[in-house]
């Protein structure tokens, strides 16, 4: 069918509709635009106003020369309104027979690809077919629908449209199949929904930002956002990241936003000072197919986050050295009575003394903890590099620990340690670790059992691992065994004393000196947990972004 002809047989169709019908679709069609505020749809005023016109013509089709006098005019006001309204007929076997040029504009197909096909092909979805059944056992009854419809493009993309549907039906009564005349809001629900979300962006504390991803200029701040930056809502628009009075803080976004877009990522964070107040900056490069990229900006002040840090911190350190300095005299008092310095004991006082000593040392060893943690977390855990024989190591920590052993009656056996390992680290923070991997290995280990320390020399590396026989790890737990105070009240790993920090310190420090931690556990036989060091460790691996990494990974 070639275009003049569907013109001329779509005009005819529109002709033919009851004027009552047609008056009130367009009556719906008015209202629906008039209430919208957006000025791009003023341009369809005119059509409607001109229909309102057409309920006078088509009552007077009875007289021929009525009909005759208002061909032109007619002609003309379907003509302007075809332009403005996206048209379509259809049959009643339910397929497309007639669309005008507003609907091939709009959908992107054009009359060879949809007259004679399917109307179905034009829902988005199953809710659209199901609503279209609906409607078509209405209009097969003589009803008219109006209400928004759901279509789909040749692109794929969805088109709202506020549509007003009319039966057609022949001579004899029967259904003939219907025409709908369609107005599209998309644009007008999306600028809608923008509003919304834009309404909600202002009530939020934290500053947004929108920046065009080419011109680095702001498309939209929220309120917290321009009182920050000291403008005002009617010019922030023309302003760009080189309008910023902080250059510092805007150089670092706009490499970041820089790197973000040519790294391929959605997402990337990065701490900053603006305008005196530390952030938590997020960005998101926004990409949207047929229109400008973006940059979505959060910016979260932690200003109020930083200060509780800061004075847990002070609070804690504080609490921590000034029970340190006591518990050491305590302990050392206790260690003079029971190696008999002041003179002998009696058995009972002896062994009350030796509790003591016990829990002093636990008292302390927790306190150690804290310290270290505090240290990690504020970035200052301090390394001592030296040149070292790890075998030697590994024996002393043996034997530093033979009274644990002897206390839990079990068997230490090593491997490796027969020929020197040299490597440079920090010799005071492997011991350490391998302190708290014998100390977890002892307590979980079935009296009687014994425990493998094996040193195996890998080149550019080296492997230490510390294997017990005791009840494992649950698999429910394993991801959890390096956080810290991680919660296993399930496991029989639990209440077994000790701070919870231990495992996630072992995890910083082996980190911190370029290396790896981890652990292999089957419940009922054992775990073994293991550590990778290279052989030459450097001063600059450990910074304050690196312990912050890790304590994050930690928590």
């Amino acid at each position: 069918m070639s275009k003049a002809a569907g013109n001329s047989g779509l005009k005819t169709r529109l002709a033919l509709l009851s004027g009552t019908s047609l008056a009130g679709m367009w009556y719906f069609l008015a209202k629906s635009v008039i209430s919208t505020p957006y000025a791009e749809y003023a341009a369809a005023l005119p059509a409607i106003a001109l229909a309102g016109l057409l309920p006078t013509i088509l009552l007077a089709k009875d007289s021929k020369r009525a009909i005759q006098d208002s061909q032109k005019p007619l002609s003309q006001r379907l003509e302007v309104l075809s332009k403005h309204v996206i048209v379509n007929v259809v049959d009643n076997k339910h397929c497309l027979t007639e669309v005008n040029a507003e609907f091939e504009k709009v959908t992107g197909y054009s009359q060879d690809e949809v007259l004679g096909k399917p109307v179905n092909m034009l829902y988005f979805d199953k809710l659209a077919q199901r609503d279209a059944n609906e409607i078509r056992a209405g209009l097969m009854r003589g009803k008219t629908w109006q209400g928004e419809t759901s279509l789909r493009r040749k692109d794929g993309s969805r088109l709202l449209t506020h549509t007003t549907v009319i039966p057609l039906f022949n001579p004899d009564g029967s259904w003939a199949g219907s025409i709908s005349a369609r107005t599209d809001v998309t644009r007008v629900n999306q600028l809608i929904a923008e509003q919304e979300t834009v309404e909600s962006l202002d009530e939020l504390r934290d500053d947004i930002w929108i920046i065009d991803a080419e011109t680095d200029t702001f498309t939209y701040l929220n309120r917290t956002a321009i009182s920050r930056l000291g403008w005002d809502a009617e010019t922030y628009k023309e302003k760009s990241l080189n309008d910023i009075e902080d250059r510092a803080a805007a150089e670092a976004i706009g490499e970041a936003c820089k790197a973000l877009a040519a790294s391929g990522d959605s997402l990337t964070r990065l701490d900053l000072e603006l305008m005196g107040v530390p952030f938590d900056a997020s960005i998101k490069f926004l990409r949207v197919a047929n229109k400008k990229n973006r940059f979505l900006v959060m910016l979260n002040d932690i200003s109020a986050r930083l200060f509780e840090e800061r004075k847990k911190s002070e609070f804690i350190s504080m609490v921590s050295h000034e029970l340190r300095s006591p518990l050491t005299s305590i302990k050392g008092s206790m260690g003079l009575l029971l190696s008999k310095a002041a003179g002998d004991i009696p058995e009972k006082a002896l062994a009350l003394l030796e509790i003591a000593h016990r829990n002093a040392d636990r008292l302390v060893l927790i306190i150690n903890d804290i310290l270290d943690l505090e240290k990690i977390s504020a970035g200052q855990m301090e390394f001592d590099l030296k040149d070292v024989d790890l075998s030697d190591l590994v024996e002393e920590t043996n034997h530093a620990n033979s009274m644990l052993r002897q206390r839990f009656a079990l068997d230490i056996r090593i491997d490796g340690t027969d020929v020197p390992v040299l490597v440079h680290t920090d010799p005071n923070r492997i011991i350490q670790v391998l302190t708290n991997l014998l100390s977890n290995a002892c307590k979980f280990s079935r009296p009687n059992s014994h425990i493998d320390i094996t040193l195996e020399d890998l080149g550019e590396e080296v492997r230490v691992a510390v294997r017990d026989q005791g009840p494992g790890i649950p698999q429910k737990d394993q991801h959890k065994i390096f956080d810290r105070f991680a919660d296993l009240e399930n496991s029989d790993r639990a209440g077994k004393g000790g701070t919870g920090l231990g495992l996630s310190i072992c995890k910083a420090i082996v980190e911190g000196l370029g290396g790896s931690i981890g652990f292999d556990s089957k419940e009922g036989v054992g775990t073994t947990f293991h550590f990778v060091l290279p052989k030459k460790a450097t001063v600059g691996d450990f910074t304050q972004d690196e312990t912050a990494r890790i304590m994050r990974e930690a928590s």
